[in-house]
């Protein structure tokens, strides 16, 4: 399968997020809205007594919010039983207080509004606010940080180094792993290419919670401390590409697109790529084209559940 510059810049500035409000309608082949049409209903909720309490991020410029892009991941985990509260705050100590884990998808360091991405790429969280994470991590609470690819990465780093993630704000591609669906830049993880690692959250609890293959959309590359899991690993044929006219892509070789690890008592999950666990939709030469949980053929549903079981330490 061949690559081309043009193609990649092509197919990024269709099916990566484009910067632009929460509100813009279908009405480009470039947009991405939530996919209403997805069933986000567990049949068989996993919290029905207790019921552990979220706090998802809406605070820092996110991209991403529990009401917009990422509703069909707000209702899939409020369908399995927890609780979530949308974040308009600061982090500080005061603020997890009576929370069990902590949401964060696509943070930035500023309005979508304020382009260019030398802005949005500005730290999202001050020093202290990433301390504040750190030590509530250690003391027992659970993390799920996803940042997608730049400017994202650049803006989530100062809160990933608390936890020893680096990340590479970049745009990453395998060709030779991508999935043929519906883009050739897609990567997939499975357990037939060895990409996807024995992990509670890939096994599940049950054979029916197993997961066999994740897609993504693009995204970012990411390294883990030496105690940290990779679960998605990119493979030697992997590449980061900074979407610079005259940069060449390099090797990506080693690196992950999702990471687990603990710190103290508390759990870590980081996501180099925040479509695979939502359900969107956009429009490709007049047709509507998938993505995420919706995405034909993977388990991203059930890595999406899995993921939220890990963090709340059911498994």
């Amino acid at each position: 399968m061949e690559l081309s510059l043009n193609n990649l810049l092509i197919f990024l500035a269709i099916n990566s997020f484009s910067l632009s409000c929460e509100s813009q309608k279908q009405n480009s082949d470039t947009e991405q809205v939530a996919d209403l049409t997805y069933e986000p209903t567990v049949e068989k909720p996993t919290y029905t007594n207790a019921h552990p309490e979220v706090l998802f991020d809406e605070a820092h410029n996110n991209f991403h919010t529990s009401s917009g892009r990422y509703k069909p991941f707000a209702d899939l985990i409020s369908s399995d039983g927890y609780r979530f509260t949308p974040n308009k705050s600061k982090f500080s100590k005061k603020i997890f207080e009576g929370y069990d884990i902590l949401v964060i998808s696509n943070a930035m360091g500023g309005t979508t509004e304020d382009d260019p991405d030398s802005v949005l790429a500005r730290p999202a969280f001050t020093e202290d606010e990433a301390d504040a994470v750190r030590d509530w991590v250690q003391g027992g609470g659970s993390l799920l940080l996803i940042a997608d690819h730049a400017p994202v990465g650049a803006a989530a780093q100062i809160l990933a180094k608390r936890f020893g993630v680096e990340m590479s704000n970049v745009y990453t591609y395998d060709k030779v792993h991508a999935d043929s669906l519906h883009g050739k830049y897609n990567i997939a993880f499975t357990r037939e290419n060895k990409l996807l690692a024995d992990h509670p959250i890939t096994r599940g609890r049950t054979a029916d919670e197993q997961v066999n293959k994740v897609v993504t959309f693009v995204g970012q590359s990411l390294k883990g401390p030496q105690d940290s899991l990779p679960l998605l690993l990119l493979s030697n044929t992997a590449m980061d590409f900074t979407r610079t006219r005259g940069d060449s892509p390099v090797s990506a070789a080693g690196r992950s697109q999702a990471i687990a690890l603990k710190l103290g008592e508390g759990r870590v999950i980081v996501l180099g790529e925040a479509a695979m666990l939502t359900a969107q939709e956009s429009l490709r030469d007049g047709k509507v084209a998938r993505f995420g949980m919706s995405y034909e053929g993977c388990d991203n549903r059930q890595f999406a559940l899995n993921v939220m079981h890990w963090l709340s330490k059911l498994i």
